[in-house]
């Protein structure tokens, strides 16, 4: 099956014990399926102002991000289109600013509705919604395999990623250096990186960390997302590519480090990896997202 990728931003407002839902209409993937209310992220848009689009077109209301609660990924086969296709789906939380709910209108959603859990339950949910609001996750049903509705191929390329800001008990704080070929090549970045077709973010991040810098991690928090676009990245392929890159940021925390060294076999992306004391970060050429974990840089 052909690996297909796409990132999905969404929404989670809740009233007292209710959630506000949206249902798939009869154009969506998974028409009369109820999810938090948002949608695919387009190309170069960050997910916080896609929700904001998503949210507005399908229920009426005007929001605004609150924090980011939660990603998560899953991948769900298209059998008659030959597509397996994976969505990093980033849950937002909102507070409400404006607007009243309506029926939806944005195409593929036909219906918004409050939910208790227990109302939820009963209804046919996408498995992320059921996740986030702790209840079983049923098996969907047949979904659409309508072929416009699947990212294309091309060179434009979407880059999920996962990155950590890591630290051991002593402060110190784990970066390592982007290889030559790559963009951003000499500059210092945080350890992680891509994530694989149907990985978790976690576990791609405590991976890419063993990797890197042969290190054992534990993910602390959520810190963020962070959002770029590239129209012209020129890296191994050899050619310019349209590159957009969408990264989740996490605290983690090496209990019992060990002298940092790269592990991945060559070729990779890093080049070295080390350790450093705060002093030390200052005047380092640090990648942005780098600069802004660290407290290099305001965002």
């Amino acid at each position: 099956m052909q690996q297909r990728r796409q990132v999905g931003a969404y929404g989670l407002y809740r009233d007292d014990d209710r959630v506000l839902l949206v249902r798939g209409s009869a154009g969506a993937q998974f028409p009369g399926v109820w999810h938090l209310p948002g949608g695919v992220v387009e190309h170069a848009e960050h997910p916080a102002h896609a929700v904001l689009r998503e949210v507005t077109a399908q229920t009426g209301l005007t929001v605004e991000v609150a924090g980011l609660r939660a990603v998560v990924a899953d991948v769900i086969p298209f059998p008659e289109a030959d597509v397996s296709l994976h969505t990093d789906r980033l849950v937002f939380d909102l507070a409400v600013t404006g607007g009243a709910p309506h029926d939806g209108r944005a195409g593929t959603t036909d219906s918004t509705r409050w939910f208790t859990p227990q109302e939820a339950a009963a209804v046919p949910l996408m498995p992320f919604t059921a996740e986030l609001l702790g209840l079983p996750v049923e098996p969907l049903p047949a979904g659409r395999a309508d072929p416009s509705s699947f990212p294309p191929l091309g060179d434009r390329r979407l880059r999920f990623a996962a990155y950590g800001l890591v630290t051991d008990p002593h402060g110190r704080v784990l970066l390592t250096m982007i290889a030559e070929g790559y963009p951003g090549a000499g500059l210092w970045h945080l350890p992680g990186g891509g994530t694989d077709h149907g990985e978790q973010p976690v576990p791609a991040l405590l991976r890419e960390l063993v990797e890197e810098a042969g290190q054992l991690g534990r993910v602390t928090e959520l810190m963020g997302v962070d959002n770029l676009h590239n129209p012209a990245a020129l890296g191994p392929e050899g050619r310019p590519l349209d590159w957009h890159g969408v990264r989740v940021i996490y605290r983690v925390v090496v209990d019992a480090p060990t002298e940092a060294r790269v592990t991945e076999a060559a070729g990779g992306s890093t080049a070295s990896a080390d350790w450093f004391t705060p002093d030390r970060l200052d005047g380092l050429p640090l990648t942005d997202v780098a600069a802004w974990a660290t407290g290099r840089r305001r965002r």
